[in-house]
């Protein structure tokens, strides 16, 4: 009885039932569009942060920022040529990434920390080379007698006599290296980049003279595997060549975190420790352990990194969960309401049809069930075809796929790899430049099981509550309102 009563009731009333089901389907399809862009801008944000830290990574630990240090200048010395030939000169500075460094003990003590499931410590460089020659100028004879190029027995110059020619012609380069820890190759900034030709490092090769380069380096350099590179008068193999997965590269070159510390006498030493957690809830408690108990250091967590990143993806993230989710928010009540006011409206205009069922004997529980009822299969339509429509737009969200700009902001301090040195920002990776970078990211919007699920149950909650509006109405009727009334 319950289910013929229900079914002729909707068929009776499909324009009603139909307004009740599409406001309830357009506030759902919000809500998973809403979700499924701000689930995208995650996934997003979480790309754009595997560039800086590498994949695994929860956190690092670099040395605490010391104001009373001062950044050294490169000093570059070059070696006359007695015979006065013109010979090309190239000198390498090689220079820790912001000067601050750890020492290797820390890791060990890092790893030691609850919470923590693996540590590995890395060293940042720069090296800027320069190369050229110095070329002879050429005197020419003036009134005063004759001209020459000066030496023993040469005459003596006159006032009149001038230099032409001659000077100095300099190039400088600068790339950054990275000292990676090759016994421990699932995590670090290599880690964000795929090896696209060649090979990685092996763990036996803790201090081979063997090098991974970056994809946009190499093909700038014009290295490939076989080639070699000199750093510091050293010559290293390149045995594979990285791509970054997103954005930019951790560094130019990669090699065994032990040739690092040769390269820039700093044995012994690490600029940054990259810190795996046992657990991703834990993240908070285990930064605050390590800052107590390890003093000197300053712990940089993806949340952290998070606040970095500006540009239209930060814009976008924003908009999505704030303004995106009050907004559904508002469309969700407002939907409820008026999917309740219409019920209750639709109970009103049936007041001689239940004031007839109750004079016949049905009691008030009884028609509020059938009211209820009536409203749940209008939450449910409603919520069928509010997935419909989520789902459509996820679709089309994902399908067009704009491209949004996330812009890592450099600078801000020394406590970080690279801070106050050439070559990096306090919370960017090893051989960041300190100048923003700009990364172009593809949006798309996801959808779960989850936020499927929370739309099933906002439907089941927008008939509930519509039925308790009519159900509240309903139970009021009495049956002597049926001779009193004219439908």
């Amino acid at each position: 009885m319950f289910f013929t009563y229900l079914r002729r009731e909707l068929r009776r009333r499909r324009k009603a039932a139909l307004v009740v089901a599409s406001g309830l389907a357009l506030g759902i399809a919000l809500v998973i569009v809403v979700n499924s862009v701000s689930s995208g801008m995650g996934k997003a944000q979480e790309k754009v942060l595997q560039s800086l830290y590498g994949l695994g990574t929860d956190m690092t630990v670099t040395k605490a920022a010391d104001a009373t240090q001062t950044a050294q200048r490169p000093r570059f010395r070059f070696d006359a040529e007695e015979d006065g030939s013109e010979k090309e000169q190239s000198s390498d500075r090689v220079m820790v990434q912001g000067f601050q460094t750890l020492a290797s003990s820390t890791v060990g003590k890092v790893a030691g920390q609850e919470g923590v499931a693996d540590a590995v410590g890395g060293l940042s460089l720069q090296v800027l080379k320069v190369s050229g020659e110095f070329t002879r100028g050429q005197v020419q004879q003036g009134q005063g007698g004759e001209g020459g190029q000066g030496g023993p027995g040469a005459a003596q110059p006159s006032p009149q006599d001038r230099v032409q020619g001659g000077g100095a012609d300099f190039d400088v380069n600068s790339y950054s290296v990275y000292g990676t820890d090759v016994t421990e190759p699932a995590l670090g900034p290599l880690t964000s980049s795929e090896i696209t030709s060649g090979r990685t490092f092996k763990a036996s090769e803790t201090n081979a003279k063997v090098a991974v380069a970056d994809s946009a380096y190499a093909k700038e350099k014009k290295l490939e595997v076989g080639s070699t590179v000199t750093i510091k008068g050293t010559k290293y193999e390149v045995v594979g060549i990285a791509t970054a997965s997103s954005g930019d590269a951790a560094a130019n070159l990669y090699v065994p975190l032990r040739q690092a510390q040769t390269l820039a006498d700093a044995e012994d030493k690490v600029t940054t420790i990259y810190v795996k957690a046992t657990d991703s809830q834990q993240i908070g408690s285990v930064k605050s352990a390590i800052q107590k108990n390890i003093s000197g250091t300053t712990v940089t967590t993806s949340a952290d990194l998070a606040d970095t990143v500006s540009g239209s993806l930060s814009t976008a993230s924003s908009l999505a969960s704030n303004v995106g989710r009050w907004l559904s928010v508002v469309v969700l009540v407002a939907a409820f309401l008026v999917a309740g006011l219409l019920t209750a409206s639709a109970v009103s205009r049936r007041v001689r049809e239940f004031g007839t069922l109750k004079a016949l004997g049905w009691k008030s529980v009884r028609v509020t069930r059938q009211v209820v009822g009536e409203a749940m299969v209008n939450g449910l339509l409603g919520g069928a075809l509010g997935i419909g429509l989520g789902l459509a737009g996820a679709y089309a969200v994902t399908a067009i796929s704009p491209t949004l700009e996330a812009q890592l902001g450099g600078g801000g301090g020394t406590g970080g790899p690279g801070g106050g040195g050439p070559g990096g920002g306090a919370l960017m990776g090893p051989g960041r430049e300190a100048a923003a970078k700009t990364l172009e990211v593809a949006l798309t919007a996801p959808v779960s099981l989850t936020t499927v699920a929370l739309a099933v149950g906002l439907a089941v909650t927008g008939g509930l509550i519509a039925g308790a509006f009519g159900g509240w109405r309903a139970s009021r009727l009495r049956p002597a309102d049926a001779l009193r009334r004219v439908e």
